[in-house]
């Protein structure tokens, strides 16, 4: 009687459970079975959604729902708290499977080589999203004693990161965002917000909800200066051709006709200013120097050299994200992402890494919304099904589900499982009962790992 495939996915967020999910949904599934672990090295599942999504997005926190489907399924276990790779290698995970899934996701900033960048009160956006989601291995504080901010970037983290900014504390409260942030949140300063972008409002990279979504706060008036609503022929025609582009200039074309309100926070959306220095006086920010761009006819845009300092004293660059790179498998250190095709790893030689495939941002990038993480996976594991079919995976030498248990006991690992989530699950939204709040966020590591039971 043959055993069932045995699969280990590294990471798991959205990518590594619509990995599982096209694993148990192939005909193998069937006949002979699929066993599959996924690996985290964070106590809870779920990734980007829990530790990425921005709390006031509910919708978006909505697709739990869905990756929960899947995570309950019996040919499936949970190791959470299980970093790759101090806790279990490629190596010791080759002992254990037919094949290795990565599928890890971005976490650092990617860089921005402008003057001034590393001045106190210029700051990554990934750590301040990291701080409001409550990730437990970041400072429980943020400093935000700044009035006047910057967030540099058109893209919907930069609108997560500015509308955090901008919302009062109390607008959050209800969502479960823990204690130690709504604390930061209370003593925020804010009450200027300047989103900048270097291009023009055809070319920004917002979702038009996500857009829109500024508007709906009482304390927030977003503010678009009418003479950056301009287009040239590259403009028009990605207008044409992308109907979510077109959605983004006709709300921000709305914005830029009406007459300003008496919202108490002001949120300025700015285009064609391109960032080119952070000012600084004694070690810290005192400002933020633009350069004027203008569109060239193809939707690029080039300096005019005209500049202006804005009088800001905190900065955030929203120019996306670095994936973290993997120990053992090749890197391209371009575009931070791991070499495949098809998502089979590709070595320098050119040949495949057997049994070994990518899928997610670790394989295309940080880009794309959720959603797009499917068709990766699924193009990733037909692909890991055509290597199991034509005898090209490698046979692994333990390949009992109870020899990984053994060996992270060996090891000393504490990790949690799904029995644990639903435990951690409960706990948080017992926290949150009181309050009429759907959950209140654990924040520290060691609470998490207790009240999951691990």
């Amino acid at each position: 009687m043959p055993r069932p495939l045995r699969v280990a996915i590294v990471g798991a967020g959205p990518a590594g459970i619509y990995a599982a999910d096209a694993l148990l949904k192939s005909d193998v599934a069937a006949e002979p079975g699929v066993s599959i672990d996924l690996f985290e090295r964070m106590p809870a599942p779920f990734g980007l959604i829990r530790y990425g999504v921005a709390p006031d997005h509910p919708r978006i926190k909505g697709i739990i729902t869905a990756l929960h489907q899947v995570l309950d399924k019996p040919q499936i276990r949970l190791f959470g708290n299980v970093d790759y790779p101090n806790d279990i290698n490629l190596d010791d995970l080759r002992a254990f499977y037919d094949a290795v899934i990565f599928s890890t996701g971005a976490t650092a900033d990617r860089e921005l080589r402008i003057p001034g960048i590393d001045l106190d009160g210029s700051y990554g956006a990934a750590d301040f999203v990291s701080w409001y989601d409550g990730h437990p291995d970041v400072p429980r504080t943020w400093p935000l004693q700044a009035e006047k901010v910057a967030v540099l970037g058109v893209g919907n983290v930069a609108l997560d990161v500015a509308r955090i900014l901008a919302k009062t504390a109390d607008e959050l409260l209800p969502t479960e965002i823990p204690p130690n942030v709504y604390d930061g949140l209370k003593a925020n300063k804010a009450l200027e917000i300047h989103v900048f972008g270097r291009r023009g409002p055809a070319q920004a990279k917002f979702s038009p909800m996500e857009l829109r979504e500024l508007d709906h706060s009482p304390n927030i008036e977003v503010i678009v200066d009418p003479e950056d609503i301009d287009y040239d022929e590259g403009s028009i025609e990605t207008r044409r051709g992308n109907k979510q582009a077109d959605m983004v200039a006709k709300t921000l074309e709305n914005w830029a006709i009406r007459d300003v309100g008496d919202r108490p926070h002001k949120l300025f959306l700015h285009f064609f200013e391109s960032p080119a220095e952070v000012l600084g006086e004694d070690g810290r920010v005192v400002g933020l120097r633009t350069e004027r761009t203008a569109l060239d006819g193809t939707g690029n845009v080039k300096g005019t050299g005209e500049f202006k300092d804005w009088d800001v004293t905190a900065v955030y660059r929203a120019v996306g994200y670095l994936s973290d790179k993997l120990p053992k498998l090749p890197w391209d250190i371009e575009t931070g992402t791991v070499p495949d095709e098809g998502g089979r790893v590709v070595q320098e030689s050119g040949e495949h890494l057997q049994s070994t495939y990518v899928t997610g941002w670790i394989r295309r990038g940080p880009v794309g919304l959720i959603g797009h993480t499917k068709g990766d996976a699924n193009e990733t594991v037909s692909n890991l099904l055509d290597d199991y079919a034509n005898d090209r995976l490698q046979t692994p030498a333990s390949p009992e589900p109870e020899a990984v248990a053994a060996f992270l006991a060996e090891r000393e690992v504490r990790f949690t499982t799904w029995e644990g989530w639903y435990r951690l699950d409960a706990a948080e939204k017992a926290l949150g009962e009181p309050q009429g709040r759907e959950r209140v966020k654990l924040v520290e590591r060691e609470d998490m790992l207790r009240e999951s039971g691990a």
